[in-house]
């Protein structure tokens, strides 16, 4: 076991952190997160201001939950009105992790029309079938597959998954992947726009997925994924003139791009602190 000491001047929340569903590889047991990133089996808990881990060592660690970010300003340049700063204080020491741009690509076009459970059942399914069995300090685990693994699998065994309709979806972008080694470098060169743009010329990425693409793996902080939670928030509390429990395209890319204007370079932040909170976010203090 490894531990080290958080600074004092820079909050950290390992629970918010890995339960907030940006990731599908984590599970709490027994007072111990459990989870699978790139090629390691890590096992880890908090203490207060220690983190103690098993699994990889203290850069690995410091590099995924990115504790070299100036939290603290990040969130002070977001805490704009009452709501989010009440989000701010329901949430405070929630980080975004640095995830591996295909299997955040991968898993999120698994992520469509459905819930976190079910996202999280389809990626264990694929590692567990496909990716390489690593020994772990919880026993043997699974690395998610790599590109040219699920490329080279038949739909009916990735429908085996759960994948449903998005299997046909996720060996293409596996398919793609695979003949193009580069292609995370390629987005990550791009402007944000050109980026988003980039994304979603796969198949099965649409806005959401590819915001949130660009969030949890590109460090592309103005990102907003839109989700229904999100909708109704900035309904409620910052764009009272939106109308209807959907969101259409049109309404989607209006408050994208309000978020960033009005949040800032890290709107994206805004938004997982805001998703996070739900209710507290919508009850100004």
């Amino acid at each position: 076991m490894t531990t080290i000491t958080l600074r004092h001047d820079q909050s950290f929340d390992l629970d918010g952190t890995l339960s907030c569903g940006q990731a599908f590889r984590w599970e709490k047991l027994e007072g111990w997160w459990q989870g699978v990133v790139d090629d390691r089996a890590i096992r880890i808990r908090q203490d207060a201001n220690r983190l103690t881990f098993a699994g990889a060592d203290a850069e690995f660690v410091c590099n995924y939950f990115q504790l070299d970010q100036d939290l603290p300003a990040i969130l002070t340049s977001i805490d704009r009105d009452p709501a989010i700063g009440a989000a701010i204080r329901e949430c405070r020491g929630l980080r975004l992790v640095r995830q591996q741009p295909w299997e955040c690509l991968a898993s999120y076009i698994c992520a469509t029309n459905t819930n976190i459970p079910a996202v999280k059942r389809r990626v264990t399914l694929m590692a567990e079938r496909y990716g390489k069995a690593i020994n772990g300090p919880f026993g043997t685990a699974y690395a998610f597959p790599e590109p040219e693994a699920l490329a080279a699998a038949c739909c009916a065994d990735l429908r085996d998954c759960k994948l449903g309709y998005r299997a046909d979806y996720v060996r293409e972008a596996a398919a793609f992947a695979s003949e193009h080694p580069d292609w995370a470098e390629r987005v990550a060169a791009l402007p944000f726009e050109e980026a988003r743009q980039a994304l979603m010329q796969f198949r099965g990425v649409g806005p959401k997925a590819a915001d949130c693409v660009l969030l949890f793996a590109f460090g592309f902080f103005e990102a907003f994924p839109v989700d229904v939670w999100i909708h109704r928030i900035v309904a409620e509390t910052y764009l009272p003139d939106l109308t209807g429990k959907n969101c259409t395209p049109a309404q989607y890319e209006r408050i994208r791009r309000f978020a960033r204007d009005y949040f800032g370079q890290y709107a994206g932040y805004a938004q997982e602190y805001l998703y996070c909170a739900r209710g507290p976010a919508r009850r100004p203090q």
